[in-house]
Order: C-alpha cells, then sequence, then structure tokens
C-alpha cells in the first residue's frame, strides 16, 4: 500500500504560499485554534485526490479553493494542491508502478479547470481516483473523518457502512473497476443496438441501388442494341447510296425497298 510522505499547498484556499507539510512515520498533527486552516490542510488532501463537488470543500464553484486575496495580499488566479507517495513496495496500478516515489499534483487556473499529473505526466482525474482507492482511500474515504462524520457512521444504515468495511479490506479500487466496465459494457450495448439500426438502414438503401444497377444495365443493353441497328440502318443507305450512280433506277428502287423491309 503506497504511503503518504509530503503534502505540499500553493495559492489552495488560506495558503496563498508555498507550504510544504511533511507526513513522518507514526503521527503526524497539527494544533491551532479555530480559523488556522487545519480543515484546509484536509480538504486539500481530499481535493488532490480527486474531489469534484465544490459544495464539498465548502464552496460555491471549485474555483473558490484558490486563494481570493486579502485587505493586504491581492488574489491568486491558480491554486496547486501537490502530495508525495512512497511506493517502493511497488503496490501502485500498473501505470504508475515502475516509480518508488509517486508525485500527485493538481492544478485549477481560475475560469479554466483543473489539471491531473503524476509524476509530471497528465493524465485523468479517474487515473488518480482509481490510483487512491487502490492504496483504500481517496477523496470520499471514511479515513478522511471531518466534524460530524463519526456520529454519521455510527448512525448509517447497513448499506452505507458496507463501504467502509469494503474500504477496510482494500476491495474499493476493484469496485471502481467494476462500476467502470459495467459503464464501458452499456455504452458498447447501446453502440450495438445503433450499429442494428444502422444497418437496417443500410440494407434497404442496398436494395435500392441492387435495383437501380439492374435497371442501369437493362438500359445500357437496350441502348447498345439501337446504336448497333442505327449504325446498320446508316451503313446499309450509305452502301445504297453508293451504288446508286452505276445502277438501274429499278435495281435502286429494289434496295431501297430491301431496306425499309428490313
Amino acid at each position: 500500500m503506497v504511503q503518504f510522505t509530503k503534502l505540499r499547498l500553493a495559492g489552495f484556499k488560506s495558503f496563498v504560499d508555498p507550504v510544504d507539510l511533511l507526513v513522518e512515520p507514526g503521527v503526524t498533527g497539527i494544533v491551532g485554534p479555530n480559523g488556522c486552516g487545519k480543515s484546509n490542510l484536509v480538504e486539500a488532501l481530499r481535493w488532490v485526490m480527486g474531489e469534484s463537488s465544490a459544495k464539498r470543500m465548502r464552496g460555491g464553484e471549485m474555483d473558490d479553493v484558490i486563494f481570493a486575496g486579502t485587505a493586504s495580499r491581492p488574489a491568486r488566479n491558480l491554486a496547486q494542491v501537490m502530495v508525495h507517495l512512497d511506493n517502493s513496495d511497488r503496490r501502485a496500478p500498473a501505470m504508475f508502478n515502475q516509480h518508488d516515489e509517486l508525485e500527485v499534483t493538481r492544478t485549477i487556473e481560475r475560469g479554466s479547470g483543473s489539471t491531473y499529473k503524476v509524476n509530471g505526466r497528465e493524465v485523468r482525474a479517474r487515473d488518480v481516483q482509481l490510483l487512491f482507492a487502490d492504496a483504500a482511500t481517496g477523496a470520499h474515504s471514511t479515513a478522511l473523518v471531518s466534524q460530524g462524520r463519526v456520529g454519521a457512521l455510527i448512525n448509517a444504515r447497513p448499506t452505507d457502512r458496507r463501504a467502509l468495511l469494503e474500504e477496510a479490506a482494500g476491495i474499493t479500487g476493484l469496485h471502481n473497476r467494476r462500476h467502470e466496465a459495467e459503464l464501458r459494457l452499456r455504452a458498447a450495448e447501446t453502440n450495438l443496438e445503433r450499429l442494428d439500426d444502422v444497418i437496417a438502414t443500410l440494407e434497404q438503401q442496398l436494395r435500392g441501388l441492387k435495383k437501380q444497377a439492374r435497371q442501369a444495365t437493362r438500359y445500357r443493353n437496350i441502348a447498345g442494341q439501337i446504336r448497333r441497328t442505327e449504325a446498320l440502318a446508316l451503313h446499309l443507305e450509305a452502301e445504297v447510296a453508293k451504288a446508286a450512280y452505276g445502277a438501274e433506277p429499278k435495281i435502286v428502287i429494289e434496295r431501297i425497298r430491301l431496306i425499309s423491309s428490313a
């Protein structure tokens, strides 16, 4: 299982200047009065792991995570959170498992949305969510206990508690992959249904084109016969005209009669 080693924030909520939080072996604690930013650290961790709901980040829109400015500090247009993971045990997903250390970064620019990178390579939000799901954590992990969360878990329905047990068993990533596979399967089934409709339409068009092709072939055959007959008639008329200069009128008339009857 990958281990968190460092959290770095810059321009995220109240952390306008870059701040590094080292997660040492054992227990790492943050103590401070109300309003000092303790909850912002938890939200930064949730955000970099793929949180997509601005409401869960205590904002109206996702751009609200960017430092909004104060009387003495101007607002920022960009926020970034980076988390370092120790992957020396090689338990990360295959696409990331070639590195001993993983650096997951999420950057958001005001009005432009956010991007994810792992070790400098841009990836999908889904890839990051699966990475943390395989580590039995994530943006919605029960390991991130916020105010009122303990009471909600105690009073939760059995179906809701099942997620907690699945996460403890380390199979959350498998369920996420199964859900993604089911979505792809349904999309494939929809595409097959559309393909059947397209095939039926093309078959109907093919029948019409075959009929037109038969008519065109028949037309070409008849037109060829007409051309050959006209050419023969013109040839005979030319022969008759040539012979008329040296033949008797009776013979010419007889030839014309033969051509007419033909």
